[in-house]
């Protein structure tokens, strides 16, 4: 009598563990999406570059000031227009019933979050250096360090924009709402981020709370590459703190992700 070999059928791959075939292929389907709606695209791309083109002739007569503060909205518009884009995007997704069926696959919230984070990071890519060429070439911002420093921080706006949007998402129940967070979350960091008044210039308790926002790190990392031709230490702890906001922000924005609205 043959003895009976015993075989094992193979273990699923755990779906609550980030996987990088299924993050791929989440981010593979949102840009597929995102081929077909020129009107993001246009959001996303054009934008940015509009607001600086008008931005620059609104101060003609005065090159300097756009200089002066034309480095810190280039880093600016990109995170605003990745917010609206992305919480709208992720929303749309979870309303519809899509995100309900992904996540009754072998599809964690981690890969969902990752696949989205990595296909709107390809956009903020092309985002940052489209609005960085333009402002630097064209426009001619003048700025005494690397370009590639500038297009650095701006990518990382960018992406900060990207993981606020996936964050408030699971917090809004219709588009209008996702796009009343943008005052709660957007507008306090814009008031108090440095670009209207040094952030040392405002009242204790409000500088106190700059300290404590992305925003303000972005445009500091900026003015360090306007006023500095080499990398300081205040730029690496600027560009530091705005990458480990984004990644902290994503790993939230996994764990608050919601199959579908209330």
């Amino acid at each position: 009598m043959s003895p009976v070999t015993a075989t094992t059928s193979p273990t699923p791959s755990d779906p609550s563990a980030l996987n990088a075939y299924r993050t791929a292929a989440t981010a593979a389907r949102v840009l597929r999406q995102l081929r077909h709606d020129p009107r993001t695209i246009a959001l996303l791309i054009l934008i940015p570059c509009l607001m600086l083109i008008l931005l620059r002739y609104v101060f003609d007569a005065s090159p300097r000031t756009f200089d002066n503060i034309g480095a810190s909205l280039l880093g600016v518009f990109p995170l605003i227009t990745m917010f609206l884009v992305t919480s709208i995007a992720t929303l749309r997704e979870r309303t519809s019933g899509t995100l309900e069926r992904l996540l009754s696959m072998p599809l964690g919230k981690a890969d969902l979050i990752a696949g989205y984070a990595l296909a709107f990071g390809t956009l903020a890519i092309v985002q940052s250096a489209l609005a960085t060429g333009l402002a630097v070439w064209l426009l001619g911002l003048d700025v005494t360090g690397s370009p590639w420093l500038l297009l650095l921080v701006a990518l990382l706006d960018a992406l900060l924009g990207t993981a606020l949007g996936l964050f408030v998402s699971a917090f809004a129940a219709s588009e209008f709402q996702a796009v009343q967070f943008m005052p709660a979350v957007i507008f306090p960091q814009l008031l108090l981020c440095g670009l209207f008044t040094p952030r040392s210039d405002m009242h204790p308790v409000l500088e106190g709370i700059s300290d404590a926002l992305p925003m303000s790190y972005a445009v500091d990392g900026m003015n360090e590459v306007l006023h500095h031709t080499d990398m300081t230490a205040t730029f690496v702890r600027d560009v530091l703190i705005v990458a480990g906001c984004t990644l902290l922000v994503l790993g939230l924005g996994a764990v608050t992700l919601r199959r579908r609205t209330a």
